[in-house]
């Protein structure tokens, strides 16, 4: 593990995460050989705490949003190797070398990134938990190598993200998906369990369902560019490896029927007194979105127990209505085509 390790982390406003986020990479078996938090504009102590642990500090006077900060990051360091960690994150001791292991195992693998672990930095309730939990099984079910990568704990070749040209600074939700795509020709990414660490998530539910929504709105963009990126000759190996996903297909598709249906109720409320009936099919298609992967509902009821699972689902429900309802603004935008035909431009 020769190549120099840069650690580069995002902060706006993370006064309350970042001493854990900086002990923990204090704490690194593999000491980095840099670290800096890039100051997005905070308006707490979120710079004097980072400079008071013994990190460069680089400020942006206005803020710009984590893509601007991560590039900006980038600039600021030289080591071979950047490792991006978000400032609500706690790396595990061997997170780093870990991570470092992986590229040196594997010239052709240019992005590594880990999972979370079950237990949350800072524990907020059933509504963190919710997300906590499932963060963590459907990273560690696709454990391997996959199409896209994800930034909040992860290390990338510093030419592989020059050749990509770096984070689109026009987004602030969905920029590790957009990035994935310029990234899939040029290396294999890998996801990891060896590179874990404890994420502070979000507890309250306008948080939850707002973030949801605005990275839902992204997900026709992104395929639209993914499509129209694809060579008609065959891909490279790299190409080839799966797409992250946080749902399953089949509980989206559920969930959109669910809705379509409901949809059509005052429509059908005109012809027929038989309207209500509508409401059993829809009622169908929810429950099977929710049941749509028993494995998922096991391991919740293993880390939670049986009392928690109906509040689990509840959630889900919540979330996946949210993903649906957000895809579908992003469908019909105008931005679409737009956001689409410029990632492939780049």
């Amino acid at each position: 593990m020769s190549s120099a390790v840069s650690v580069v982390i995002p902060c706006f406003n993370a006064a309350r995460t970042l001493p854990a986020c900086l002990a923990a990479i204090a704490a690194q078996r593999t000491v980095p050989d840099e670290v800096v938090v890039v100051d997005d504009a905070s308006t707490d102590a979120s710079a004097e705490i980072a400079a008071a642990a013994g990190a460069t500090v680089v400020r942006q006077r206005v803020n710009r949003g984590v893509s601007a900060a991560r590039n900006l990051g980038a600039e600021a360091t030289t080591g071979a190797v950047l490792f991006y960690v978000d400032a609500d994150v706690a790396l595990s001791p061997d997170a780093i070398g870990n991570a470092l292991a992986v590229l040196d195992a594997d010239p052709e693998t240019g992005c590594v990134h880990g999972i979370y672990e079950t237990t949350p930095l800072i524990d907020d309730g059933p509504l963190e938990h919710y997300k906590i939990l499932s963060n963590h099984y459907w990273r560690r079910r696709s454990v391997g190598r996959v199409g896209t990568a994800l930034f909040a704990l992860g290390a990338i070749r510093r030419e592989v993200l020059e050749r990509a040209g770096g984070f689109d600074e026009s987004l602030r939700d969905g920029e590790d998906v957009e990035l994935s795509i310029r990234l899939r020709p040029l290396c294999r990414i890998r996801l990891t369990d060896t590179v874990t660490g404890r994420h502070d998530d979000a507890d309250r539910w306008r948080a939850v369902l707002g973030e949801q929504f605005r990275r839902s709105r992204l997900l026709v963009p992104m395929a639209l560019a993914e499509r129209r990126g694809r060579r008609p000759e065959p891909e490279p190996a790299a190409d080839d490896a799966p797409t992250l996903t946080g749902q399953r297909p089949a509980a989206v598709a559920a969930t959109a029927l669910a809705l379509g249906l409901l949809a059509l109720m005052p429509a059908v409320a005109l012809l027929t007194a038989w309207w209500p009936l509508l409401a059993l099919p829809a009622g169908l298609a929810l429950a099977g979105a929710l049941l749509a992967d028993p494995g998922l509902l096991a391991f919740v009821r293993r880390e939670r127990g049986p009392r928690y699972l109906g509040f689990f689902l509840a959630a889900q429900a919540a979330v996946l209505v949210t993903l649906v309802a957000g895809a579908a603004t992003g469908a019909l935008s105008p931005a679409s085509g737009r956001r689409s035909r410029a990632t492939v431009r780049r």
